[in-house]
């Protein structure tokens, strides 16, 4: 794709000759003849110079460069659809294939794809353009929505309700049965049916090996545009809201809520049945304890003000440091 098509897909201004051949997207240090790099983070802005890019993606404040500068608001939003346009995901062939099992009350839509050794269930839903990968396996009665892609070895259980635009990443479990179980006299445990429904919105992104329990009444609900990594725990009854972030590890006890645009990092997490604020931030490794007002930043465990933890980790580091005994002070010399 030659550099003016790809500023113009973009939707962006060119500034600078748009002739060059673009054929991929790479990092500034890595960049050749023929690639289009990025400038999004001021801490790289020191290897601009030397790069041998064709083009760089950069805001306003980047004055000047060896090559031409592909002008947007939002470098790394425009990054990332470059790397989509030259780089697009093989389409996959509509159809069920002979290897799959589907059932004959299933409904799959003519240009969903169902790979090889897919499962699907009495009365389940697959909607336009869905690509199911092998081996994936869609419970009696789920939906799954539009424009989906379910990758290899996911179980998505009976009655789970996925959105359009969601992607479940390699081994993930939606609608797993949440950890419930009631204590009879004798100290032995009895399950506690879990029949309640589980429901992914639009545009969510679930990664490699992350589980979504189902509780045993209402509903587990993952907002819309929310992105959870891999190997994240949400337990039954949590309720997550709108562009949530949670990151590698997170884990969300039972009965949870966690309002829009809150970020946990990672192995981070929360106790049951706390609230945790819109745009709240949790940093690595901290516990949530108890609700957390909207905007909040917090670290450590308990968790608690993020000002306030940096001020404590300094005084935690000088426990048990010998104090200095005061010097002295000099014998006044005396006159002779």
């Amino acid at each position: 794709m030659r550099l003016s098509e790809l500023a113009k897909a973009l939707g962006c201004e060119l500034d600078g000759r748009g002739a060059a051949e673009i054929t991929r997207v790479t990092g500034l240090e890595d960049a050749r003849a023929g690639d289009v790099t990025f400038l999004s983070n001021r801490k790289y802005a020191k290897h601009v110079a030397k790069t041998r890019a064709s083009a760089i993606i950069a805001d306003a404040s980047l004055k000047s460069a060896p090559c031409p500068i592909i002008r947007s608001r939002q470098p790394y939003v425009t990054f990332a659809e470059a790397l989509a346009l030259l780089t697009p995901r093989p389409a996959a062939a509509p159809g069920v294939h002979a290897l799959a099992a589907v059932d004959a009350s299933a409904r799959i839509a003519a240009s969903a794809s169902i790979g090889p050794f897919t499962a699907i269930g009495p009365g389940a839903s697959i909607g336009e353009r869905t690509v199911l990968m092998p081996h994936v396996v869609i419970g009696a009665g789920a939906v799954v929505g539009a424009d989906c892609l379910i990758h290899a070895h996911v179980s998505i259980r009976e009655r789970v309700t996925i959105g359009n635009r969601v992607i479940v990443q390699d081994a993930a479990v939606i609608g797993s049965d949440g950890y419930g179980f009631a204590k009879r006299a004798d100290g032995t445990h009895h399950k506690i049916p879990q029949v309640g429904s589980v429901v992914i919105e639009d545009d969510v992104e679930i990664g490699a090996q992350s589980a979504v329990d189902r509780p045993a009444v209402g509903e587990t609900r993952i907002g819309a545009g929310t992105k959870i990594d891999n190997l994240v725990q949400v337990a039954h009854g949590v309720k997550i809201g709108a562009r949530v972030l949670l990151a590698a590890q997170v884990g969300i006890a039972g009965s949870t809520t966690i309002e829009d645009d809150a970020v946990f990092a990672g192995q981070s997490g929360a106790v049951g049945h706390v609230r945790v604020g819109k745009g709240s931030i949790v940093t690595a490794k901290a516990g949530v304890t108890h609700d957390l007002p909207p905007g909040s930043a917090v670290s450590g465990f308990p968790a608690f003000d993020l000002g306030e933890w940096k001020k404590a980790s300094v005084a935690f580091r000088r426990l048990g440091r010998p104090s200095r005994a005061p010097r002295p002070s000099p014998r006044p010399r005396r006159k002779r």
